[in-house]
């Protein structure tokens, strides 16, 4: 598990029954490193702006993540974290690596208001 104030997705059934039963999530999918640490932050703030959306972790290295690799064809171990953006349970934007505050409201504007 990661040590983040996210809600944290352990199994591929909990994503499943996240995307399925959550309006608007972000799931951030990663590591407890330099590049992936700062895109927690960023979410644990910005989940006090847009509370209409669900944030969630999930562990890079748990193969249980598979699931959410797969959907969003995800193969390059360089750039992470991965960033997937779900509106009604589809896939609706993805990005990937250090990103900004910025960017990532950017994002959320964009594909949750």
């Amino acid at each position: 598990m990661l040590y983040t104030n996210l809600k944290h997705i352990e199994t591929a059934a909990d994503y499943t029954k996240i995307i399925s039963e959550t309006e608007s999530t972000v799931i951030i999918c990663g590591r407890m490193g330099t590049s992936c640490v700062p895109v927690y932050k960023i979410a644990e703030e910005l989940g006090d702006t847009y509370k209409h959306i669900e944030f969630y972790d999930m562990e890079f290295d748990n193969p249980e993540s598979n699931i959410l690799r797969n959907v969003i064809e995800y193969y390059d171990l360089r750039n992470i974290p991965l960033v997937g953006y779900f509106k009604k349970g589809s896939l609706v934007e993805v990005s990937f690596g250090v990103q900004t505050k910025e960017q990532i409201a950017a994002i959320l504007n964009r594909e949750f208001n």
